[in-house]
């Protein structure tokens, strides 16, 4: 009996419907998106907002997430895109791949405060229901690395490593052909999901509210990615002998654990209301029926 002895690259990224070309690493994105919106406006709407209300909080969220994203790749890679004889519209070409998940963290930041804003919804009510939905939408979206032939690891003989074609210009020049290599998008997109149900429970079983659930998925991603990094062989900024997004990725569990511990001493009991004070929608009272009154009288 043969077994799968390791995991095959896809051989499209692509499809094409008449003039109309879909990008698989953009429908992933795209589908995490999805996802992530519903699940957040149905955390939301348990804690009393209105259904529908995280849609008009993502309107601000999702451009602003893919602009900080893009910028902070291109910034971190500038090899890629800044070189002699560079296509400089390369930068712009979101759909081949290249989204860092800080930047956009940092910029979406901003789009969901605006759209809190609005919405008459506190910031941190709305972080905690969305952190879930982030990871889940991450590790959908590293498919899309998959289908790019991207962002893999270190050569390795374990039974699931990926096969990747000396003819892709991400490999490694010096090695002999045939490698498989670590399936990072596979190991991301398990410690993702797997830590967005973590979230999930642990927010429920304790209660977690005031940041504390988004600062728990910046540790919990953070961790992961430090992990991760340290095995990726793509080209990097290296500062201090650390890949730019270790760093990153260290930035991010020291910020998780002082949100998680500042909000912890500040805010030890549950949140008055999803909504800033004096945004509250008006409840009716019940109106007395006076002719009701009149005739038992």
């Amino acid at each position: 009996m043969n077994f799968l002895l390791s995991i095959p690259s896809p051989d499209i990224s692509y499809l094409d419907l008449g003039p109309v070309r879909i990008h698989f690493y953009a429908l992933f994105i795209l589908t995490g998106i999805v996802v992530a919106t519903i699940l957040a406006d149905y955390r939301l709407s348990r804690r009393g907002a209105e259904k529908g209300v995280f849609l008009d909080i993502a309107l601000w969220a999702v451009p602003f997430g893919i602009l900080g994203g893009r910028f902070f790749h291109v910034i971190t890679h500038p090899r890629d895109y800044f070189y002699e004889g560079a296509d400089l519209l390369a930068v712009f070409r979101i759909w081949e791949g290249g989204l860092a998940i800080y930047g956009a963290l940092m910029l979406g930041a901003v789009g969901v405060y605006i759209g809190t804003r609005q919405a008459g919804l506190r910031f941190l009510t709305v972080a905690d229901a969305v952190a879930p939905g982030i990871l889940l939408a991450q590790g959908i979206g590293r498919l899309g690395n998959y289908f790019n032939q991207e962002l893999f690891g270190l050569p390795t003989e374990l039974p699931w490593g990926l096969e990747i074609p000396s003819s892709n210009p991400a490999y490694p020049s010096g090695l002999p052909d045939g490698l498989t290599f670590h399936p990072t998008f596979l190991y991301e997109m398990i410690w993702n999901i797997t830590g967005a149900l973590a979230l999930i429970w642990l927010g429920n079983k304790l209660k977690l509210q005031w940041g504390k659930v988004f600062a728990l998925y910046l540790v919990t991603y953070s961790l992961g990615r430090v992990w991760i990094e340290s095995i990726r062989i793509d080209p990097s900024e290296i500062i201090l002998g650390l890949r730019i997004n270790v760093w990153s990725a260290l930035i991010g569990i020291a910020v998780g654990l002082i949100i998680f511990f500042v909000q912890t001493r500040r805010h030890p009991g549950l949140e008055p209301s999803v909504f800033t004070p004096g945004r509250e929608p008006v409840t009716e009272e019940p109106v007395e029926d006076n002719t009701t009154a009149k005739e038992s009288n």
